[in-house]
Parts: C-alpha cells; sequence; structure tokens
C-alpha cells in the first residue's frame, strides 16, 4: 500500500466521473466538537396500522394496499416526474429549460415494517432484484422513457418518511446528471480500449487487494479508490454487463448475497439500523446498444466516526470539491474484518 497517500493530503480521480476527491488523511485525528445527531434504538412492529406502506392499509392517495406477501410496486403518489407533462421549452438567451416527463414509482421490499434489507434472506432480497429487474424493462421499453433509477433512502438522517423497508424507481425522458458524466467517461475509454472501464478497474483491484471488503463468483463488493463518503461501498459484476437485466437467475442470488453482505456490515459498524442511501447506474433505455456500460451499485452512508458523528458537505464541499478524511484503504480495511466475521 503506498504509504504517502495514507498519510499526506492528496486528490484522487474518479475514472467514472472524470472528477476529483480532496483526501486529507491526517484530519482523521482531529477531535471532534461539532454536530452529534441522536440516536434512538428502533424497535418496530412487524405491521403498523398508522403506515401507508403496510399491507392492507390506505395511503395518502386513498389507493389500499393489497395483501402483498413478498415485494410491492405502485405508482408514487407524490410523483416527481409526471408522464402527462406537456412538452415545452424555454431558450431565452442565458434563461434554458426543457419540460421532463417520466414516470415515480414505490418499491415495498417487504410486508415485514420491522425489516431491513439487513434483516431479509438472500432469498427475499432476490425477489426484490427481480422485482428490479422487471421494472427497469418494463419502464424502459417505453417511448418518453430513456432511463431507470433505482434507488434506496434509508433512514431519518436520509430524509427517509417512512421506515417501512422500501426503495424508489424513477425514470424520465432525458438522462440525469451523474449518468452523463459516466455515460461520457466510459464510452471514451471503451472506445479506446475495446473493454469496459470498470472491468479493467476490477482487475487492478483484485490485484492490489487493499480495498476489496467481499467478493463470490460474480460481484466484487469494494471501497472505491475515489471514494467520497466515508464508508462508501460499490457492488461490480465480474463479468461486464450493461444491465441488471443481464443477470441469470444463479447470479441474482449471488447478487442479493452481495447486497446482503454490505447491510449487515453497515449494522454492525456502529451496532444501529445503519442509513444509506443507495443506487444503480446501468445503461440507459434509450435505444442505443451502449456497449460501454458495466452497471455497478453505490452505497453512501453519511455516518463519519460513529453513530452520532454524520459527514456532512459544506463549504468547501459545496463551493470547490468533496473532501474525506477517512482514506478507502482505512474504511475497506474495517468493513473487510467485519464481513469476514459474517462467515
Amino acid at each position: 500500500m503506498n504509504t504517502d497517500l495514507q498519510n499526506y493530503s492528496h486528490k484522487r480521480y474518479n475514472s467514472l466521473t472524470g472528477e476529483w476527491v480532496l483526501v486529507s488523511p491526517h484530519r482523521a485525528k482531529r477531535p471532534w466538537q461539532g454536530q452529534e445527531e441522536d440516536v434512538t434504538p428502533e424497535t418496530r412492529p412487524a405491521y403498523d396500522p398508522s403506515c401507508y406502506l403496510c399491507a392492507g392499509n390506505k395511503r395518502a392517495s386513498g389507493d389500499i394496499n393489497p395483501p402483498y406477501e413478498d415485494v410491492f410496486v405502485f405508482v408514487n403518489d407524490f410523483s416527481a416526474l409526471q408522464d402527462d407533462s406537456a412538452v415545452f421549452s424555454v431558450n431565452e438567451g442565458l434563461i434554458k429549460a426543457e419540460s421532463e416527463q417520466g414516470i415515480c414509482k414505490v418499491m415495498c421490499f417487504s410486508p415485514d415494517h420491522s425489516k431491513s434489507l439487513a434483516q431479509m434472506t438472500v432469498k427475499e432480497i432476490q425477489k426484490v432484484i427481480y422485482a428490479w429487474q422487471d421494472e427497469y424493462v418494463s419502464l424502459g421499453k417505453l417511448e418518453n422513457i430513456n432511463y431507470v433509477q433505482i434507488f434506496e433512502n434509508k433512514g431519518a438522517i436520509m430524509g427517509c418518511s417512512n421506515p417501512h423497508p422500501h426503495g424508489q424507481i424513477w425514470s424520465q425522458s432525458s438522462l440525469p446528471n451523474e449518468v452523463v458524466k459516466k455515460d461520457k467517461q466510459q464510452l471514451e475509454y471503451f472506445k479506446l480500449n475495446k473493454k469496459s472501464l470498470l472491468e479493467d478497474y476490477l482487475k487492478q483491484e483484485i490485484k492490489l487487494n487493499e480495498r476489496i471488503i467481499f467478493q463470490n463468483r460474480a460481484f466484487v463488493v469494494l471501497t472505491p479508490f475515489w471514494a467520497i463518503w466515508p464508508y462508501e461501498v460499490m457492488i461490480i459484476p465480474k463479468m461486464r454487463q450493461k444491465s441488471i437485466n443481464e443477470l441469470r437467475i444463479e447470479e441474482t442470488i449471488l447478487f442479493a448475497e452481495a447486497i446482503s453482505v454490505v447491510t449487515k456490515i453497515y449494522d454492525k459498524l456502529f451496532n444501529i439500523s445503519f442509513p444509506y442511501s443507495s443506487g444503480i447506474h446501468q445503461a440507459p433505455t434509450n435505444g442505443e446498444n451502449n456497449d460501454h456500460w458495466h452497471w455497478h451499485m453505490s452505497f453512501y452512508p453519511p455516518l463519519l466516526r460513529s453513530a452520532t458523528v454524520k459527514k456532512f458537505m459544506v463549504g468547501y464541499e459545496m463551493f470547490a470539491s468533496p473532501q474525506r478524511d477517512i482514506t478507502p484503504e482505512t474504511a475497506a480495511s474495517v468493513l473487510k474484518k467485519l464481513a469476514n466475521n459474517l462467515y
């Protein structure tokens, strides 16, 4: 391991986005006198009559949830995107706007209100993956949908308004900012090297074995070299695949295992139900071949040193560049030990 990277301030290049992150390992030793979050142990019932996501309950729209037994998907009652939005544009010098159409859905992972992905079995998580595949395909086939974003916000600290295990799917007519960056970087690399960027990146990571947390036959779980969040994790398929729709049945269970490992070690890290935002970046559904894409899933958790200390993106990070104190190698080492203890 390069000791300079562990001792001195430096910046790291994110090959997927073309951006830089400032790393300041010496700052990890500084005393903390900033904001600390309240930690209250979560004890939730398997069914909450006041929860609008529980089976059989009425939602704010007035619709009643069916008595679902595993995964349940419905159109968000308060969608951020409208599928019937008028088509228009504004182009007046530096004042520009374009209409955006889309469909937003909510996916309940389980009818059990008390669970999170960390408490679900690998088989139960596999059913979630099947539902993700179905939604990616069905939404992606729509004429006005060119990208399908699957994500989950877990925990009140991440702005999650309901603790019931659920995620969201926003599909839209244009490519969102982060996807545009990754599309550009992967396309340029693929044209130059005839291989995917993440294919070659994985070869380096496996050879170095400094940031790998867990792997099975089909997936590698690691803290990326360019990680921004303190305990950021990425799940990458070993074989290049454009989207989760290319997963074979035997690979879906291995993907479910990887998700299970990540969420379980997160909960063990500070002995709480660990908050995070997770999301899958995969090929657009814009009708192009997108052979340069190599899908992956990222987890961005905000906790820094303990269950009460949060990483805020403020000051320099808002006006200049992302910055982190704990090196990705240190974070990966901590998470790897927890992963080893699972088995």
